[in-house]
């Protein structure tokens, strides 16, 4: 419950940003007003795709940590798991972001995409060894 309750906390920042985007694509006559903030399409698109990937892969990451409690894995092997799979969804979405304006950015892209392949085959490695009922 630890780590669904702190990537809870994450989603008042993910509603932040939609509301940023909104005020982007409108120019500010809804959500928030971008200020000085010009963005290319590539930039747009880069925008759009973090904020997307972070929504999709937090909700992601709230199913694996409520399904990790009933996978047959040691404790370490639960709890990188339990942390990799909200870290994905950090990573993926600041590497869009981050990208958007710096290159080198897209390790970050990589690095999250590790980290949601092991999130996703230790906890399916754990739910196919529970014993059927």
């Amino acid at each position: 419950m630890l780590m669904s309750g702190i990537t809870l906390l994450a989603v008042p920042s993910i509603m932040f940003g939609g509301a940023s985007l909104l005020g982007i694509l409108t120019a500010g006559e809804a959500g928030m007003p971008p200020g000085d903030l010009h963005l290319t399409d590539t930039q747009w698109s880069l925008f759009r795709a973090g904020h997307a990937h972070a929504g999709v892969l937090v909700i992601l990451s709230l199913v694996i940590q409520i399904l990790l409690d009933s996978a047959v894995l040691s404790p370490g092997a639960r709890w990188l798991a339990r942390i990799s799979a909200p870290l994905a969804a950090v990573m993926m979405s600041g590497g869009f972001f981050g990208l958007a304006f710096i290159p080198a950015f897209r390790w970050l892209l990589y690095l999250g995409a590790m980290a949601l392949a092991l999130a996703l085959i230790v906890s399916g490695v754990g739910l196919i060894r529970r014993p059927a009922r």
